[in-house]
């Protein structure tokens, strides 16, 4: 099979923590003949994996260069940091940066957070991954302070996590190449935006006038069924009031008949009570 003969497909890259399933599902409803592949991407890798055109699009934690991207922000994570279960820190609800200032806090090179100024103490060695830290922080070296959905795809049974307030935080957003928003991009686009399925942007808005034409066809049946059924009942109706009308006067009719019946008899019966006169 040729290029040209191989089925389109859209490449999606999606970086840890990021759960593209509901879009996905989505997708494969509308567009069952287009396949939708996922590609796992570091958070660090991802923007270059856009620009290079690797993937069509990407779900990727918005970077600060944005240069060669276009980007719509999806949603903002919260901010946690990542402790032992019987650490002081998880006493609380809720942290500030400066609560961490006594710890060792890890900032992994795939780090997600841009600080200003970094909380705690840091340590002799960065962490190469986040989940190399979480494995630190059990081991109860030190804590890392991460995006909310990190902290649950790296959870453990001994480890828990608590909001810092005033930390730096995370947003995810839909990437793809500056300037090559194609038909797939604009359908991708369209879901993860909400749109309905007859939404009247992207590949399908031709369907619309087609859609609109069965459904003024449909109303007018619609109309003419409602004449045709007021009709009948207006016709069922007439016929009703005509029995009743026929039947009042029927009765109207014998009883007109019983009481001429009724005063020849009472003449006739009064003929017969009259005395005969004597000779």
């Amino acid at each position: 099979m040729t290029d040209s003969e191989t089925a389109p497909s859209f490449r999606l890259g999606y970086v840890p923590g990021v759960t593209p399933g509901k879009w996905v599902r989505i997708w494969q409803e509308r567009l069952p003949d287009v396949p939708l592949d996922l590609v796992a991407v570091t958070s660090v890798e991802a923007p270059d994996a856009v620009r290079r055109a690797e993937v069509d699009a990407a779900l990727l934690r918005v970077p600060s260069d944005r240069a060669g991207l276009s980007v719509i922000p999806l949603y903002t994570e919260t901010t946690v940091v990542v402790i032992p279960k019987d650490h002081l820190v998880a006493a609380a609800d809720e942290v500030t940066a400066e609560d961490l200032a006594d710890e060792v806090v890890f900032h992994p090179l795939d780090e997600t957070l841009e600080w200003d100024r970094r909380p705690g103490r840091p340590a002799v060695e960065r962490p190469a991954t986040t989940a190399d830290a979480v494995e630190l922080v059990a081991a109860g070296v030190g804590v890392v302070v991460v995006p909310q959905s990190l902290a649950r795809l790296h959870h453990r049974r001994d480890l828990t996590y608590r909001t810092v307030t005033d930390a730096p935080q995370s947003r995810v957003g839909l990437s793809w190449p500056e300037g090559e928003t194609t038909d797939m991009v604009d359908d991708f686009i369209g879901i993860v935006r909400g749109r309905t399925a007859n939404s009247t942007r992207g590949r399908r808005a031709a369907a619309q006038p087609e859609t609109k034409r069965t459904g003024t066809t449909t109303t007018g049946a619609t109309k003419k069924s409602g004449s045709d059924k007021a009709g009948a009942a207006k016709k069922s109706g007439d016929a009703r009031r005509g029995r009743a009308s026929g039947a009042s006067g029927a009765s109207h009719g014998k009883a007109a008949r019983n009481r001429t019946g009724g005063t020849k008899g009472g003449a006739q019966s009064g003929r017969r009570g009259k005395p005969r006169r004597r000779s």
